[in-house]
């Protein structure tokens, strides 16, 4: 294992070297929205399967209206689901609605605005031109055509397309199963009734939020203490419930308190670096353990809510999108100025949490708040973005050009 300071963007590049995705299975597509598909759809229909009224109004021969008004015999009706089921001969017009097939022997559609409709009979006041109104057998797709993709991200148009095709069941990759657990003494559950020194655990529910809408199925592991026999029952049970990826919040310093890196050590985990070069989210370990022939990805983030938050965002969220199939979710900074002056930078990488507004030219000014401490969750909801600072970067004037990672849009 690595014992430096891992620069950010490489311990990024480590995570996401070899992670993709943790198996395929076949599923209903009222199940599959926001999946990933794993092999290509294939229609098993052509839409239309015949040619449809795009409008109401009536089927007839175009050759029958060679000067206007003409009058025609209206002989049937086709509606959507009812079609008409004989020919149209010379003279004659069949009423048509939105979507009814159009009949044998006609070949252009009147709408009813341009037309006067008598007993038994209609008039036709406008010329019609050849297959006017009328769509096409095939015109959206047919039956053999390959419309859906590996790897395309089921939202609601592919899924509506994919039912359109006749295609009920979709294989795609499964969903990873990510164990989320709080570590330490000091934490009670939301509503629970706390002691001396004791604080509500809240990281967890935020990484639980960002890791679900990253693709994922969330295992529960709740809070252990800290002991070495109650940490590793926990993480037998995530194992035991089919996790591919356990993500712990706590202990993963080196304190006499922080017991993931031995804990899990002692169970046969490996482990890349313990440590990024980056502010907030210094501790962050990044390894692996196999059962059966299984691997098992781990991550501790640090226990302060900030870190955990911004860590998430930079190396959990994109790891669980290859997991889970999806294109890797990565936090890419865009280009601001500052709105105050700032000191040099420290030898991390630094995101401060930031005010943001546009400027009268569109530019996006970029003011960090007065205090970053990794523990205020407020101070990080009131923010805009986190003013990305380099390492040892020098100190900078209000105006200069920044970069930041933007948490909403402005």
């Amino acid at each position: 294992m690595r014992k430096d300071l891992v620069p950010a963007a490489e311990a990024r590049a480590i995570l996401l070297e070899g992670a993709g995705p943790v198996g395929q299975e076949e599923i209903h597509i009222l199940e599959a929205a926001g999946r990933v598909l794993a092999e290509d759809v294939i229609s098993r229909r052509t839409q239309p399967p015949f040619p449809a009224s795009a409008m109401d109004g009536y089927a007839l021969r175009t050759e029958d209206v060679s000067e206007v008004p003409t009058v025609l015999r209206v002989i049937g009706i086709s509606a959507a689901g009812h079609p008409y089921k004989g020919t149209v001969s010379k003279g004659e017009a069949v009423r048509i609605f939105t979507g009814g097939a159009v009949p044998e022997g006609a070949d252009t559609i009147v709408i009813q605005e341009d037309t006067d409709a008598g007993d038994g009979s209609v008039e036709i006041l406008e010329t019609p031109k050849p297959n006017q109104h009328i769509r096409k057998a095939g015109l959206d797709f047919s039956k053999g055509e390959r419309l859906l993709f590996a790897g395309d991200l089921l939202d609601p148009q592919r899924l509506a397309l994919a039912a359109s095709m006749n295609c009920p069941f979709v294989k795609v990759y499964r969903k990873p199963v990510v164990g989320i657990l709080a570590t330490g003494d000091e934490l009670v559950a939301p509503g629970g009734e706390l002691s001396d020194g004791q604080i509500i655990a809240s990281n967890t529910f935020g990484l639980s939020a960002m890791i679900a809408d990253a693709g994922a199925d969330i295992l529960n592991m709740e809070i252990a203490r800290d002991d070495r026999g109650a940490l590793a029952a926990k993480f037998e049970e995530a194992i035991a419930a089919g996790a591919d990826l356990i993500v712990t919040t706590g202990g993963a310093s080196v304190g006499d308190h922080d017991l993931v890196f031995p804990v899990l050590s002692e169970m046969g985990a490996e482990f890349d670096f313990a440590k990024i070069a980056m502010k907030p989210g210094k501790p962050f370990l990044s390894g692996f353990m196999m059962r059966e022939g299984r691997k098992i990805r781990l991550l501790g983030l640090a226990g302060n809510p900030v870190s955990s938050i911004v860590a998430g965002y930079m190396f959990v969220r994109p790891l669980v999108n290859a997991l889970a199939g999806r294109q890797a979710s990565l936090v890419n900074p865009v280009a601001c100025i500052l709105g105050s002056d700032l000191p040099p930078n420290g030898p991390r990488e630094d995101y401060q949490r930031a005010s943001a507004e546009r400027s009268a030219d569109g530019q996006i000014v970029v003011k960090p708040l007065d205090i970053q401490d990794s523990s205020m969750l407020a101070a990080l909801v009131l923010s805009d973005a986190l003013l990305v600072r380099l390492p040892d970067a020098p100190a900078a004037k209000t105006g200069d050009p920044a970069m930041a990672v933007m948490l909403r849009d402005i």
